[in-house]
């Protein structure tokens, strides 16, 4: 009798190739915008969760109210932040990216106005404000690309903080497993024609594909592997 394949049973979305929210500590995402003015709030701890790679700081307003949000390189327990649309360039702030003057780093940027922030999150990473025109903002990516983004969308100033972690050599496979289980990682990620014929459409010993490895756009989870609705392979006849 068959069994499924490995990237069958993570299609299938069951639970146990599923990110597991009961492990995170918090949902980092900003509050909804302010308007007009700005906001104080104190840095009171640092929070180390499994689900981010940088380290979380907890923050309470002047209202009392509690929120969690990535950390900044180099702020630390008692610092004040400001948030809103009328608040001062200093660390860790979150300002509208209008506002924010042009060759500053950021981070947590919101790709639409309210999302909380989608980009740039990740330790040690931070992207530049490039330029602005009358409605849209010009950010330089990490990865070196430009994209615009709306001058309401916010952003924290700084850098990203935990920027040094993967800089540590990891020395043993078993580190490299609990790491990637903490947030159910596929790890080691194995080429399909070394794996079996029951465990891959490659496998089979022959270190090759030996059939052809162009897949339907519809295929479904265990199929849907090499060139998926490729437009043509092969090399280009000159």
């Amino acid at each position: 009798m068959g069994k499924k394949l490995k990237m069958q049973r993570r299609g299938k979305g069951s639970n146990v190739f599923r990110k597991p929210p009961n492990r995170f500590k918090a949902d980092v995402v900003f509050a909804n915008p302010i308007l007009s003015g700005k906001l104080y709030a104190e840095i009171i701890e640092f929070v180390d969760d499994p689900g981010h790679t940088s380290p979380l700081m907890l923050v309470k307003y002047d209202d009392m109210r509690e929120e969690t949000l990535i950390a900044p390189e180099g702020i630390k327990v008692g610092d004040r932040i400001q948030i809103g649309p009328e608040a001062t360039v200093g660390l860790g702030n979150i300002m509208n990216i209008g506002m924010i003057p042009e060759g500053l780093p950021v981070y947590n940027i919101e790709r639409t106005p309210g999302d909380g922030g989608k980009m740039v999150r990740a330790a040690g990473s931070f992207a530049t404000i490039v330029g602005h025109t009358e409605r849209t903002t010009t950010i330089m990516m990490p990865s070196k690309k430009a994209v615009e983004l709306s001058n309401n969308c916010r952003a924290e100033i700084g850098i990203t903080a935990g920027g040094g972690m993967e800089m540590q050599p990891i020395m043993k496979a078993g580190k490299n497993h609990y790491i990637k289980h903490a947030v159910n990682g596929k790890w080691p990620v194995n080429r399909g024609v070394k794996s079996n014929p029951v465990d891959h459409p490659f496998g089979g010993k022959q270190h090759h594909k030996g059939a052809s490895s162009m897949t339907s756009r519809n295929a479904p989870p265990g199929a849907k592997v090499g060139h998926i609705a490729a437009r043509r392979v092969g090399r280009r006849k000159r």
